[in-house]
């Protein structure tokens, strides 16, 4: 089993605090007590970085901040933190993309990973001036990634398509290295358009067993491409020293969620055309009830927050075991967060982190830093000179 990658997020939909910040897919985020402030995300940022994090996921759409421009101001109060940046195709004439993902990449000395959404929700798009059904934003999406992707290689691309025509575009400044594409969705569009263009297939929570079906699915697809994918999770987390600290915590945020927001948001979500997020409505049924749908994998996030809507819960131990399952059915790397998302890092970051270490299934991504020697207060460390 290879060594496995891990990822945060920056909560810039609608800020972060101790209960679930709901909303999302199209339905209004609900309100945070923590603001999505460069200090606040700053701090987030820098924690993840520091615990053995790679990236941070940065959401898109009209419910949270722009993530373009919240990264590039937060890779300036951080040093190695990479950041995955969710981003509509469509929105954006595909060599401008090609050119701002260029620049981000070579400003920050590589550290940009795009996440690539389609846009599940018409009526969101719509405001953007998008008017493309589901099937259409997918065939844009293929011809937009055939376009970037060219360009990043240098080459002078000539291409005329259903969506897209450019002639003779050449970027002056290429992105180094590559930065990878991260992609998801469960329809049959997606699924074609990932195992053409895509560096890493990312699903949401489900059993392990629904994610292995699904890992197959894709994989089958791709090598119909000649080509082979890297698989990643996103999920949400509640790790603490002791299994019934971590379901306490559960239940705590279980009981800040109200019936009149579960009816408001999950009605919503109801509308929603992703197929990823009917699946997710599936697991929670609207109800406080039978929310652990596999062991230590809990479907309460998702009654009131559109999108990913599980989270592993339990001990450290037992979320590693959970980690290890979904590493046995082809998951790679993982994007997680938590509520709030400072302590949360810190939970994952100091008690699972280094239980998949002793496991021999993480390390650090950081270099080794020499450390001096712990002086005492008071102490002495071989001092010399006048009065030694």
């Amino acid at each position: 089993m290879s060594t496995l990658r891990f990822h945060w997020f920056l909560p810039t939909n609608g800020g972060d605090g101790r209960q679930v910040v709901g909303g999302g897919h199209g339905v209004q985020v609900g309100a945070a007590g923590r603001p999505a402030s460069v200090a606040y995300l700053g701090q987030i940022a820098r924690s993840a970085e520091q615990l053995g994090f790679e990236a941070a996921l940065t959401p898109t759409g009209a419910w949270c901040e722009d993530a373009w421009i919240s990264t590039a101001m937060l890779s300036q109060v951080s040093e190695r933190l990479k950041f995955l940046v969710a981003f509509r195709p469509g929105l954006t004439a595909p060599y401008l993309a090609a050119q701002m993902a260029g620049s981000f990449q070579n400003l920050t000395g590589g550290r940009l990973l795009l996440n690539v959404v389609t846009g599940g929700e018409s009526h969101e798009q719509r405001m953007f001036g998008d008017f493309l059904d589901k099937d259409g934003r997918y065939e844009r999406c293929g011809e937009f990634l055939e376009i970037v992707r060219r360009l990043w290689t240098g080459a002078t691309v000539d291409f005329e398509g259903a969506h897209y025509r450019v002639e003779d575009a050449v970027l002056a400044q290429l992105p180094d290295p590559l930065p990878e594409i991260y992609f998801g969705g469960s329809s049959p569009a997606a699924g074609l358009v990932a195992a053409k263009h895509a560096d890493v297939y990312l699903t949401w929570g489900e059993p392990p067993a629904a994610v292995r079906d699904k890992i197959d699915w894709i994989r089958r697809l791709a090598a119909e491409e000649g080509r082979e994918l890297r698989y990643g999770i996103r999920l949400h987390t509640i790790a603490r020293d002791t299994s019934a600290q971590a379901w306490a915590e559960a239940d705590r945020l279980l009981a800040g969620i109200s019936p009149e927001e579960i009816e408001r948001v999950q009605s919503g979500l109801r509308r929603s055309e992703s197929e990823g997020q009917r699946r997710m409505l599936e697991l929670n049924r609207g109800s406080k009830d039978g929310l652990e749908i596999h062991p230590h994998l809990w479907a309460g996030i998702g009654l009131v927050r559109g999108g990913a809507g599980t989270a592993m819960v339990g001990s450290h131990a037992e979320i590693a075991d959970l980690v290890e399952q979904y590493a046995e059915v082809g998951i790679e790397e993982f994007v997680l967060s938590g509520y709030p998302h400072l302590e949360e890092s810190y939970w994952f970051g100091e008690g699972v982190l280094p239980e998949l270490a002793r496991r021999g299934l993480w390390e650090h991504p950081a270099p080794p830093v020499a450390r001096a020697a712990a002086v005492p207060f008071g102490g002495s460390a071989g001092r010399t000179g006048v009065g030694s």
